[in-house]
């Protein structure tokens, strides 16, 4: 049997136009998740919405949809959600409403400009410039960190993060761990450790909103905590 319901999507033609409401029917699968049924909804040859109006394909992004690359990051009722892990069936009530994450440029409908994470993560100078210092106790510690998708969700619920603002947010802090812990000194540590306590330990509020929001469940607080211990109290 069908799973029927509907998307209620916040769209927007371009950079700086209003935005509006539009409402697609959906009879994607239970199991189908919120992409797929985006999918489906742009492969419609017209393309209608609920009224019967017609409509222009939805600008979303995606690459790899199995959870793997984040740029599938959009607002699902609310919450900082990876539309290709939201599945239909956790909405029983039979309306979803997207929207695209807040705290970042609408470029297009649910897709959004997030190039300030990668500017964050030059400002912070993470990379190295020495042969990485591998530490076999704490090699479970650095893969974590490795698997952040950078997706932004975590930044969608900071409170202290605004895309104008110099502060990185938990994002940065979790890659940050990986890189600190792998430098085995000199002045290009001390550069990474000056930009981190610029542009995170000095901005963060310590709400841990971030801890229980990422897609991939990352031990996020742990990450906070052992990088505040390198860049900041030398540890």
């Amino acid at each position: 049997m069908g799973f029927r319901c509907s998307l209620k999507i916040k769209r927007q033609e371009k950079p700086g136009a209003a935005p509006y409401w539009q409402t697609f029917s959906s009879e994607a699968g239970g199991e189908a998740t919120v992409a797929a049924a985006l999918r489906e909804i742009n492969d419609r040859t017209p393309l209608t919405d609920l009224d019967g109006g017609r409509a222009m394909p939805i600008s979303w992004e995606c690459a790899c949809l199995q959870r793997k690359c984040g740029a599938c990051a959009m607002r699902v009722n609310g919450a900082p959600r990876l539309a290709c892990s939201a599945f239909l069936s956790e909405f029983p009530g039979g309306e979803i409403v997207l929207e695209p994450l807040g705290k970042f440029p609408v470029i297009s409908d649910l897709t959004v400009d997030r190039s300030v994470i990668f500017e964050r993560m030059k400002q912070a100078r993470l990379w190295l410039e020495e042969k990485a210092y591998l530490s076999g106790r704490r090699h479970e510690v650095s893969y974590q960190s490795a698997r952040c998708l950078m997706c932004g969700c975590c930044l969608e619920v900071c409170p202290n993060f605004g895309a104008a603002e110099d502060f990185g947010g938990a994002l940065l802090s979790v890659n940050a761990y990986r890189t600190l812990e792998q430098s085995s000194g000199g002045g290009h540590k001390k550069e990474m450790s000056e930009a981190y306590r610029k542009l995170y330990f000095s901005g963060c509020g310590g709400s841990l909103a971030c801890h229980q929001i990422c897609p991939l469940e990352l031990p996020v607080e742990e990450l906070l905590l052992r990088s505040n211990a390198v860049a900041v109290w030398g540890r």
